[in-house]
C-alpha cells in the first residue's frame, strides 16, 4: 500500500510540474504558409500555439476559398534532462484553401485564449501566380513526359539564371549575384561542381542558414519551383566591363524508372529512380564606372551611404586621469575599407592602443552594420588642449557625389592632480616628444659599496641535460605523435570510411528537422524528409552513390551483410509508407508520429549490425 501511495503521489507532483512549466512559458500563436502558390491550386496555412487553447478564432479569410478545415491537431513531449524537466505542447489548426484570383493578399491575425490571455497571431502575405501559359505547357509537355533517363530531361525545364543586382556599378560599389534554380522535376540534391573565380572582384559570401527552401514563381508564362544555390556580394575593383566567369551545378533528380513491373505495388512504388545532371550556368558581365574626378584627401575608396557620430566621456579632468574618446560610423557598404580614424593627439596624452568593435552582416546593400572605435588617453599635464576633427570621405553612388564627414573639435581642461605627486613631465611612452624634468629626484642613490659578490660557474653546454632537451625529448614527442595521429589521418583519407561514420549523424540531423515539421502538421513536407534521411543514410552507410540507389541494390547489399530479413522489410515499409503518403496525403497526426518512432527504431537497428 506504501508503495501504491507513494507512486501515486509522486505521479501527482511530476503533472503539477508539467502543468507549471507549460503555464510559465510564454504563449506564442504562430501562422504559417508557402509564400507564392498557384491559381487553381490547392494549399494549407496553419495557426500552430505552444499552448493550450481554449477559443481559437479564425481570421477573416478573403480572396481565397476555404476548401476544408480548420482540423484541429495536438501533440505532447516531456523530457527529464539532467533533472530538469521540460515540457511542451503543439496545437495546430489547418485550412486547406484555394485562390480566387492573381494577385498578393493578406491573411488577417488570428487569436486564441490561454490561461484567460488573449494572444494574436502574426499576419500572412500570399503571393498568387497565374496558371501556366496553355501555349508553354504543351511545348514543354512532351520533353517533361519523357523523362527517364538523364538525357531526356529538358533544359526548358530545368535551369539556373544568374540574377545581378545591377548590370552598371561604379568601382567598389556591391552589386549581388544570385545562382537560382528553376524546375518542374523532383529535384533531391543539388551540389556546386564549379563556381568562378570572380576575377577583378572583392567577394563577401552570404551566410547560408537551414536547409533551402523551394518557391513557386512564374516565370515566361509558366510556374517553376525556385530555390536559391548561391549568393555572394561582389566589389569591382577596377573600371571597364568585366566577366564573370561560366558556373555549373549538378541536380540529382527524381524520375520514373523504365525498368520491368514485377507487380502492381512495383508500379506505384518502385518506379522512380536519381537520376545525376549537370546544369551549366552562361557567363555574365557587369559593367564597372570609373569614379569621378575631385577625390578628397581623405577618400580611401569607401563606397555607399554612411554616417558617422563621436562622444567623449570628459572635457574636464585632472591630470593622470583617463579619457575615452568613441567613434562610431554606420551605413551600407563596401565597410571593410573604412579606416581607423587618425587623430592627432596632444604630446602631453599618454594614448593607448585604439578599441575597434566591427558589427557587420551581409545585406543586399553590400555589408551593413557599424565601425566603432574608442580611444583611451591620459592627460599627464595640466593646462588646456584641444583634440582635432576626423574626417572620413566616401562616394554615394546614389547621388553620384562624394561626401565628407567629420567629428567636432574637442576641447579638454586638464587641472593639477590632488595627489602628492607633482603634474610635472613624466617620463612615459612619448618621452621623446617633451623635456624630461627632475630625472635626477625620481631615482634613489643604490649603494655598491661592500658587496660580496661570488662567481659560480654553470657548464650547462653539452652537458646531459643541454642534449636533453635539444634532441632527445624533442624526438620521443615527435614519435609519440607520429603514431597517435597515423591512424587518425589514414582514416580521414578514406572518404568512404568518413561518410560511413558521418551516416548516422546526418541522419539524426534530418530526422530531427522532420520532427519539427510534424508538431507544425505538415504533412507532405514530413513524410518527404523523412524518406530524404532513410535514403542519404543509405547512400552513405552501404557506399552507394545517389545516382543509382535504389531499392533492389538496397536489399542486395543488406543481405550480404548479413542483416535479419524482418529488419530489412520494416525497412521497405517505411519508404513504401513516405512514397504512399506523397501521393495520398490522408495520414493523422497519430500514423505520422508511429512512421517517425518506427524510422528511429529501423535506422538505429540497421546502425548496430552494419559493419564494414
Amino acid at each position: 500500500m506504501r508503495s501504491i501511495a507513494y507512486k501515486i503521489f509522486s505521479l501527482a507532483v511530476l503533472f503539477m510540474m508539467v502543468n507549471i512549466a507549460v503555464a510559465n512559458d510564454d504563449v506564442k500563436l504562430t501562422a504559417s504558409a508557402p509564400p507564392s502558390v498557384i491559381m487553381g491550386k490547392p494549399f494549407q496555412i496553419t495557426f500552430t500555439a505552444n499552448a493550450k487553447v481554449t477559443d481559437f478564432k479564425a481570421p477573416a479569410i478573403t480572396n481565397f476559398d476555404i476548401l476544408a478545415g480548420p482540423f484541429k491537431s495536438e501533440s505532447h513531449s516531456t523530457q527529464i534532462i539532467n533533472g530538469n524537466l521540460t515540457s511542451s505542447v503543439s496545437i495546430t489548426y489547418t485550412f486547406t484553401l484555394q485562390a480566387q484570383s492573381t494577385g498578393t493578399f493578406t491573411i488577417p491575425s488570428a487569436t486564441i485564449t490561454s490561461g484567460g490571455k488573449k494572444v494574436t497571431s502574426n499576419g500572412l502575405s500570399i503571393k498568387v501566380l497565374p496558371e501556366d501559359d496553355s501555349a508553354a505547357s504543351t511545348s514543354s509537355s512532351s520533353s517533361s513526359a519523357a523523362s527517364g533517363a538523364s538525357a531526356a530531361i529538358s533544359s526548358d525545364n530545368l535551369f539556373i539564371r544568374p540574377i545581378l543586382s545591377k548590370s552598371t556599378v561604379y568601382e567598389q560599389e556591391a552589386v549581388k549575384l544570385t545562382y537560382k534554380l528553376y524546375t518542374t522535376y523532383d529535384v533531391v540534391q543539388f551540389n556546386n561542381k564549379s563556381m568562378p573565380d570572380f576575377k577583378g572582384f572583392l567577394k563577401q559570401e552570404f551566410e547560408r542558414t537551414g536547409n533551402t527552401q523551394l518557391a513557386y514563381e512564374n516565370y515566361n508564362g509558366r510556374n517553376f519551383l525556385t530555390a536559391v544555390l548561391y549568393e555572394v556580394m561582389l566589389y569591382p575593383q577596377t573600371p571597364g566591363e568585366i566577366v564573370i566567369d561560366k558556373a555549373e551545378f549538378e541536380a540529382i533528380i527524381r524520375v520514373q524508372s523504365r525498368r520491368q513491373i514485377r507487380s502492381i505495388f512495383d508500379d506505384f512504388f518502385d518506379s522512380y529512380t536519381n537520376v545525376p545532371r549537370a546544369v551549366e550556368v552562361q557567363p555574365t558581365k557587369v559593367r564597372v564606372k570609373e569614379l569621378p574626378q575631385g577625390k578628397p584627401a581623405s577618400f580611401y575608396g569607401v563606397v555607399g551611404q554612411f554616417s558617422m557620430t563621436s562622444s567623449i566621456s570628459a572635457k574636464e579632468v585632472k591630470a593622470n586621469e583617463a579619457i575615452t574618446l568613441k567613434v562610431n560610423v554606420a551605413g551600407s557598404g563596401n565597410m571593410k575599407l573604412i579606416r581607423n580614424p587618425d587623430i592627432k593627439f596632444p604630446d602631453a596624452f599618454d594614448v593607448y592602443d585604439p578599441k575597434v568593435i566591427n558589427n557587420f552582416k551581409t545585406s543586399s546593400a553590400g555589408l551593413t552594420g557599424n565601425k566603432s572605435v574608442e580611444f583611451m588617453f591620459i592627460p599627464r599635464h595640466s593646462g588646456s588642449y584641444e583634440i582635432p576633427s576626423v574626417e572620413i570621405s566616401y562616394f554615394d553612388p546614389r547621388q553620384n557625389s562624394y561626401k565628407t564627414l567629420r567629428t567636432p573639435v574637442y576641447k579638454i581642461q586638464v587641472l593639477k592632480s590632488d595627489g602628492t605627486v607633482d603634474d610635472t613631465p613624466m617620463v612615459s611612452q612619448y618621452s621623446s616628444k617633451e623635456d624630461v624634468k627632475q630625472i635626477g629626484t625620481d631615482i634613489r642613490y643604490i649603494n655598491t659599496t661592500n658587496l660580496d659578490v661570488k662567481k659560480e660557474t654553470i657548464h650547462y653546454f653539452r652537458s646531459f641535460k643541454h642534449w636533453l632537451w635539444l634532441f632527445i625529448i624533442p624526438l620521443c614527442i615527435a614519435a609519440a605523435l607520429y603514431f597517435v595521429f597515423r591512424k587518425q589521418l589514414k582514416d580521414n583519407a578514406d572518404l568512404d570510411l568518413v561518410k560511413n561514420r558521418r551516416a548516422k549523424r546526418i541522419a539524426r540531423k534530418r530526422l530531427k528537422f522532420a520532427q519539427k515539421l510534424l508538431q507544425q502538421g505538415h504533412q507532405e513536407k514530413f513524410y518527404e524528409e523523412v524518406m530524404k534521411a532513410v535514403w542519404t543514410y543509405l547512400s552513405d552507410k552501404l557506399i552507394i552513390p545517389m545516382a543509382v540507389i535504389n531499392k533492389d541494390n538496397i536489399t542486395e547489399a543488406l543481405i550480404s551483410k548479413e542483416i535479419d530479413e524482418s529488419l530489412i522489410d520494416r525497412l521497405l515499409e517505411v519508404l513504401h509508407t513516405c512514397e504512399f503518403a506523397r501521393y495520398a496525403p490522408n495520414s493523422g497526426q497519430q500514423e505520422m508520429g508511429n512512421l517517425y518512432e518506427e524510422t528511429i527504431e529501423v535506422i538505429s537497428g540497421l546502425e548496430d549490425l552494419i559493419k564494414r
